[in-house]
């Protein structure tokens, strides 16, 4: 694991890169996720509330690259999973990370490292480039999630039902989401180039 934040990503670019810096930004970007599970609407037909979660993913990602967005992911995740109120609705604990929403959580991890190594190939540096880069993170976050929610909630017996109960109700606020970071990004570029 590198000991610091690449240069080719946002935070490399415009903080020190420090261990100490990195390592901050890690937990911060964890903390982040934590916050932004917190922005809940529950849906009263499937157990996955709509959160802020994603854009968070999505933005560790961004900024802080491959490794270190991953990490900031799986930190959140294992914070959670040991009990600290940072999942959905200050849910945490063992039980509620191997639930129903496991998927998800794995897909949290995966898609900000592939997001971070997307931006490390400067993707996020124009909205032409940005969007479908934040676009992918979205879908790998599903990949993961939806087939979990089919797997481990006896109702949902068809592939219909799942992506009905993990991915439909989704599609307009993440692309909102995505439109957001999409356009956040190449702007913070801008800014850090003049600088």
């Amino acid at each position: 694991m590198q000991a610091t934040i690449p240069a080719r990503v946002i935070t490399g670019k415009v903080l020190p890169r420090t261990t100490t810096w990195t390592i901050a930004l890690t937990i911060g970007f964890a903390l982040l996720s934590a916050a932004a599970a917190q922005i809940r609407i529950p849906l009263g037909f499937t157990p996955v509330p709509i959160t802020g979660q994603t854009f968070a993913v999505l933005l560790a990602g961004a900024a802080l690259g491959a490794t270190w967005g991953g990490a900031s992911q799986l930190l959140y995740v294992l914070l959670g999973a040991v009990g600290l109120p940072f999942f959905a609705g200050g849910n945490g604990g063992w039980e509620y990370a191997t639930g129903s929403t496991l998927g998800y959580l794995i897909g949290f991890v995966v898609a900000a490292y592939v997001v971070g190594l997307m931006a490390e190939r400067r993707q996020d540096r124009s909205v032409l480039s940005a969007v479908p880069a934040f676009l992918t993170g979205n879908l790998i976050i599903y990949t993961f999630g939806v087939p979990w929610l089919y797997y481990s909630i006896e109702s949902i017996s068809t592939g219909e039902a799942a992506l009905a109960a993990g991915f439909t109700p989704f599609i307009a606020g993440d692309l909102v989401k995505i439109v957001v970071a999409g356009l956040l990004l190449p702007a913070a570029w801008k800014l850090a180039d003049r600088h």
